[in-house]
């Protein structure tokens, strides 16, 4: 066995400082009191800046492989790097007043995060199936914990429910590897590449194991019809939890989706294409129509995130296709962007009404809104605009990238798909609007430092980076050719 080298560790370098940070901070939480477990979470983003730094200082190396090929790093991997560790510090945020708040206040949950955002990060950077099995369930785990923290009945039914869906959808992972290490000899994904384009392999053998790792991955982004244990989930779950869940294991499963299919399986893209633009297109038109009937805040949302990973999932129906995969999976990449950064902003408005006991998560609750709390009310216009994909916002510009790389991809019936479900999709996001401008009303709101800075700085970026957005999709074009 070759031992480690220094490329080894430095191709990890982020994660494993993050690993370090999170295990030594499980231990030094024993000796904070209970009721400064704010300085636990402190702690916690003071580890995600550091590894932020790290990763910012490897962009622009040169591709290098770990572990005898079995971690990657390049510029795609650093640039999901660095947006899970920005969402991790997201989630932080949202958590800090919240938790106090809702009684949850532990420091157990935020080394939970922590390692949460290390299996997304190992998610990133894997080369080697094995490896994304293994990452697949270091950042699942925590979030079955988290999903259960609060200790109330919806919570813990919450987390039973996604770590039985969980392990479920892991199960067709590891089956669908096995079959792949049948037809190929490996579980690498350059090997597997290789085998599969010399046609020594099964080629039904792979194009199942394949379909069964889309499953599993499907699973994770709640892709239909693989997405029913969402809206209860997020429903049941802490709503920083759901907030973070909502953001970091969709973009994880997304970019593990990109990396496995793209650098094993471009030979088997013929066999994909079909099941890829039903899943988009099933995925749009459910989430957009079962959101319309809605009445909680946080299930619209979450048939709201059931939709956009439709739409993400468009800009990966033509990863077999040399001339446009590149640009498609640098849209999906900047779509990944923008729907985060509105994301964390919407739910930062819903932490802000929530209460204590549970009320306040009712669409009726925002009427008055913005006679009382303008501000807050035009941040939260602007995060609906955004997922409606209305100008000037970021999720305009995303979805206009998603549409142009679909099309010059020959797939003019899903963007059409798409178009039409984004109109549908103004009904139930205005519907929010609606209520906060032209209804009565007295709603409460709580005022955390963190919780307004989160909001407002996401609210600015969703609008100012919607004018100058080329510098944005340059970088995910420049991470995905390297």
């Amino acid at each position: 066995m070759t031992p480690p080298t220094y490329n080894d560790f430095y191709t990890l370098l982020p994660y494993l400082i993050l690993t370090v940070w999170a295990c030594v901070l499980l231990l030094v939480d024993l000796f904070i009191p209970k009721g400064l477990k704010g300085i636990t979470a402190l702690l916690a983003a003071a580890g995600l800046i550091l590894s932020v730094v790290i990763s910012a200082l490897q962009i622009g190396k040169t591709q290098l492989t770990g572990f005898t090929g079995m971690v990657a790093l390049d510029g795609f991997s650093t640039f999901a790097n660095i947006l899970l560790l920005v969402s991790g510090l997201f989630a932080i945020a949202l958590a800090y007043g919240y938790t106090k708040r809702m009684g949850i206040e532990r420091g157990e949950y935020y080394t939970l995060l922590l390692f949460s955002v290390t299996g997304m990060m190992l998610m990133a950077q894997a080369n080697d199936l094995i490896m994304v099995f293994l990452a697949l369930e270091l950042l699942s785990i925590p979030l079955y914990v988290l999903s259960a923290i609060s200790r109330k009945l919806q919570s813990e039914e919450s987390g039973v429910k996604y770590f039985l869906l969980g392990a479920f959808a892991s199960g067709f992972v590891v089956y669908g590897t096995a079959l792949i290490f049948g037809a190929t000899g490996s579980t690498n994904l350059s090997v597997i590449f290789a085998q599969a384009a010399s046609g020594a392999t099964s080629g039904l053998l792979l194009t199942i194991g394949a379909a069964l790792l889309l499953v599993g991955f499907a699973f994770k982004v709640a892709a239909v019809p693989f997405h029913m244990w969402t809206p209860d989930v997020y429903q049941g779950a802490p709503t920083s939890v759901t907030a973070f869940m909502a953001a970091g294991a969709k973009i994880a499963g997304f970019v593990a989706l990109f990396r496995v299919f793209s650098t094993a399986f471009p030979s088997i893209s013929s066999d994909l294409t079909d099941i890829l633009w039903a899943l988009s297109a099933l995925t749009m038109i459910v989430g957009n129509l079962t959101a319309i009937s809605q009445t909680n805040i946080k299930r619209m949302l979450a048939y709201s995130a059931i939709a956009h990973a439709g739409y993400i999932l468009m800009a990966f129906v033509p990863y077999g296709n040399e001339k446009v995969a590149a640009t498609a999976v640098a849209a999906g990449l900047f779509y990944l962007v923008a729907y985060a950064v509105s994301n964390f902003g919407s739910w930062g408005v819903v932490i802000a009404l929530e209460k204590a006991e549970g009320k306040g998560l009712e669409i009726e609750d925002y009427a008055g809104l913005a006679k009382k709390h303008p501000a807050l009310a035009a941040a939260m216009t602007i995060f609906m605009l955004s997922l409606i994909g209305f100008p000037p916002t970021l999720g305009m510009v995303g979805k206009f990238y998603l549409f142009r790389s679909v099309i010059d991809g020959g797939f003019i019936g899903l963007a059409l798909i798409g178009l039409v479900t984004s109109l549908l999709s103004a009904f139930y996001y205005l519907r929010v609007v609606v209520n906060m401008y032209m209804k009565e009303g007295d709603p409460e709101v709580e005022r955390e430092p963190w919780l307004g800075f989160t909001t407002a700085f996401t609210a600015i970026v969703t609008v100012v980076v919607s004018f100058v957005p080329q510098f944005l999709f340059l970088l995910a074009y420049t991470a995905v050719l390297r």
